[in-house]
């Protein structure tokens, strides 16, 4: 038997409970509600640009809220964590089928966004960067498969749910699946804790000392780090955001371009495999410099090229950086920041991306309107991350220095 399935037999459950979390969590993603714009728009009267607006707000708000709410995951377990916010993106959905003034829409978007697009996801990446250790990035990968699957039947299946009995009946329904579905499967599956210690052989012990989050915020190295954790999130928003302006510039077939999105999940799943095999067999730090060369060469790509086969090789490379910047970010924290806080931390960590990636359409979209052209705003994201693909290196050059020797004084015998 390979050592994969090896792997998957002594270990399924608390991989399927992390699963089925990233899973569900389609449901406050940006791809998922954007469904549901043209119905939204319609009910309530609103332009492009005020549900933009709205979307901005609720979004922000959930940004400001998660550092705060997802400490949480450090001291309650993953099934107490799930009694909470499993209920609260089901009520999310609700308030999406039941409202009907535009003040309990932005309450809406705000606790899709915090439950669904927040705390469901970094529930999941947390638990699984405690339950693992020396296998944490093989783990991660699959763990993050879960939103390629939730983006693959939930999407879909929610058009053809809606065309079938309404938009707002099918939210409901969603919010029944939450309950009766998500919530079970992960109260039974995270029934028993893994302790990492006691399952593997030989782990690979590189996790850096316990920081507390007021640390992180006068770490130098943290404020350098966001500079590449960032950029994901806000270029790829900001290119699929804008994708029918795109489009229309370059005198693509719109439907073309979104069969490219086949190309892209694909990808994205190979890249997230690959990057956890890699992050085992030499760790996250060793892959960060890496992340953003294949978005920076899709974003001048964009930027530059005219051609119709364009679009499927910029998707093949978002999915590269998408997929390894994902594996990366979950499986690099315990190497920089240790595991007791790491609840605390990360959730500052998505937080501060959450802002990106509300933050990127508001400010392309206000720069395309004063007259600075989009192809030049998309050259200069790609020219912007490999400097800072140098500054990734530097940063992991940096976090080995004092890692090290830390780890040598406590490596030494007594006396």
């Amino acid at each position: 038997m390979s050592a994969f399935l090896i792997f998957l037999r002594g270990n399924a459950r608390w991989v399927a409970a992390a699963f089925v979390l990233t899973f569900f969590s389609t449901i406050g993603q940006t791809s998922f509600i954007g469904g549901s714009a043209g119905h939204i728009r319609s009910e309530y009267g609103l332009s492009n640009g005020q549900w933009g607006m709205v979307y901005m707000i609720g979004t922000l708000a959930s940004a400001l809220t998660l550092p705060y709410l997802g400490a949480i995951v450090d001291r309650l377990t993953v099934r107490t964590v799930a009694l909470i916010i499993a209920p609260m993106l089901a009520a999310a959905t609700a308030l999406m089928a039941l409202s009907a003034h535009v003040v309990g829409l932005i309450l809406t978007i705000y606790l899709l966004r915090l439950f669904g697009q927040g705390m469901f996801p970094h529930t999941a990446y947390t638990a699984t960067a405690r339950w693992f250790t020396a296998q944490r990035g093989k783990a991660l990968s699959l763990v993050i498969l879960g939103h390629n699957a939730g983006e693959a039947v939930l999407i879909a299946g929610f058009v053809a749910l809606s065309a079938a009995i309404g938009w707002r009946l099918g939210w409901l329904v969603l919010g029944v699946a939450v309950l009766v579905v998500a919530l079970p499967l992960v109260m039974w599956l995270a029934a028993v804790e893994r302790v990492p210690a006691s399952t593997e052989i030989n782990p690979r012990v590189v996790d850096a000392r316990d920081w507390t989050r007021g640390e992180v915020l006068s770490d130098p190295i943290f404020y350098l780090s966001m500079l590449g954790f960032m950029a994901p999130g806000f270029i790829v928003t900001v290119i699929f955001f804008h994708q029918v302006y795109l489009v229309e510039l370059r005198g693509w077939s719109l439907g073309v371009f979104a069969s490219a999105f086949v190309v892209w999940a694909g990808v994205n799943s190979l890249s997230t495999l690959m990057t956890g095999y890699l992050i085992d067999r030499f760790s996250g730090l060793s892959v960060i410099p890496f992340v953003l060369l294949p978005l920076g060469v899709a974003s001048i790509l964009l930027g530059t090229m005219t051609a119709g086969w364009t679009p499927f090789l910029v998707m093949a490379l978002l999915g590269a950086s998408s997929g390894a910047a994902t594996t990366t970010l979950g499986s690099v924290l315990p190497e920089v920041y240790g595991l007791r806080h790491l609840g605390a931390i990360r959730a500052l960590i998505v937080a501060t991306t959450v802002f990106a990636t509300a933050a990127g359409p508001g400010i392309t979209g206000y720069l395309i309107d004063v007259g600075v052209g989009y192809p030049a705003q998309l050259v200069t994201m790609g020219v912007y991350c490999f400097p800072v693909s140098l500054l990734m290196a530097f940063v992991a050059r940096r976090v080995r220095a004092r890692t090290l020797p830390s780890k040598a004084v406590s490596d030494r015998p007594p006396g």
